[in-house]
């Protein structure tokens, strides 16, 4: 592949920090095999180009050309309503609507009468008719995140929808039916939920007929600095401001630590780290992170050894990935 730089012994602080932060903003551009792949397919503002996100990504063009139901797994923060919406707006169904839905967020005795709609008078204080969110999305995509949280009664309901079309309104003797795609997603643990009863076995096999699995942030270390760059620089376009740049120092930060809250968290560890910085760099104290996590004073040599050695097992892994793994063509 080439080398891109190169350094003679002994190593100078001020010759090696340069470099090192200018192949960061070379990785902060990214790959230029997969950047053209992400435009060639329509997901240029998914950000990531890690080998096992990249897998992530390929199965989307392929999800939006079919219009079966999709079951998105992946923790808090991995970008699952994002999937959902580019599956959505690369398929024939794009210029319908997209109607997301959190199904822990509604009220246990309403979550029926929220999707399927209700009649006048089905119900104390059903005051005139409600066409419900399956109504609104016809023609388009009903996405169901939290779709483990959804109530019995109203997993019945869907189980019908989804294998005849068909549903009925609260409170209505007429047959309604929907033409709709439905992408669901989940942070819980579907194996165990229809072991315990907790969901239906047999919507979840209706659910699950395309799946995909997103990886949390600790998995796809190497997308955190092109993630923390878009971050700072769409930020600082809406402040029509100069965007920060991440120390070296920030940057090791930002890799070491496990992010259980996954992009979200940082997107969140950023935005305070902006605000509380008064230089033109964010710098390790300028993040917000649990006091458990820290700390240990790293020299130099030990950042720079850390930082290069990520770079490149994620390069490589995504050069090698992009050429189905031939080491010849890489």
């Amino acid at each position: 592949m080439g080398a891109a730089d190169f350094l003679l012994p002994p190593l100078r602080r001020s010759e090696v920090l340069p470099r090192i932060m200018r192949q960061a903003q070379v990785t902060c551009r990214g790959n230029a095999l997969v950047q053209k792949l992400k435009q060639d397919i329509g997901l240029k503002q998914i950000i990531g180009d890690s080998a096992v996100f990249l897998d992530k990504v390929l199965c989307v063009p392929r999800f939006a050309r079919c219009d079966a139901t999709v079951l998105i797994s992946g923790e808090s923060g991995t970008g699952k309503e994002l999937f959902a919406r580019a599956i959505h707006y690369l398929s024939p169904r794009a210029g319908r609507p997209f109607v997301p839905v959190n199904c822990g967020a509604l009220p246990e005795n309403l979550a029926e009468s929220e999707l399927f709609g209700h009649k006048r008078g089905a119900f104390t204080g059903a005051a005139c008719d409600q066409a419900g969110l399956i109504r609104e999305a016809e023609g388009g995509t009903l996405f169901l995140d939290e779709i483990d949280c959804l109530t019995p009664q109203a997993q019945v309901k869907l189980l019908r929808l989804l294998q005849d079309g068909e549903y009925r309104s609260v409170g209505s003797q007429q047959t309604l039916h929907a033409n709709i795609r439905v992408v669901a997603a989940t942070n819980a643990d579907f194996s165990y939920m229809v072991r315990e009863g907790k969901f239906r076995e047999d919507l979840f096999y209706r659910l699950n007929v395309l799946s995909l699995t997103l990886p949390p942030l600790r998995e796809r270390r190497g997308d955190i600095l092109l993630l923390a760059h878009d971050f700072l620089e769409k930020h600082a376009a809406i402040t029509d401001r100069q965007p920060k740049k991440l120390s070296l120092a920030a940057l090791n930060r930002l890799l070491s630590y496990s992010w259980p809250g996954n992009v979200r968290e940082l997107q969140n560890v950023l935005t305070r780290a902006i605000v509380l910085s008064d230089r033109d760099s964010v710098e390790p104290s300028n993040l917000d992170l649990p006091d458990n996590f820290a700390a240990e004073e790293q020299s130099f040599q030990a950042m720079k050894s850390r930082a290069v050695q990520r770079f490149e097992h994620d390069f490589l892994a995504t050069v090698l990935h992009a050429h189905d793994g031939n080491i010849t063509r890489a």
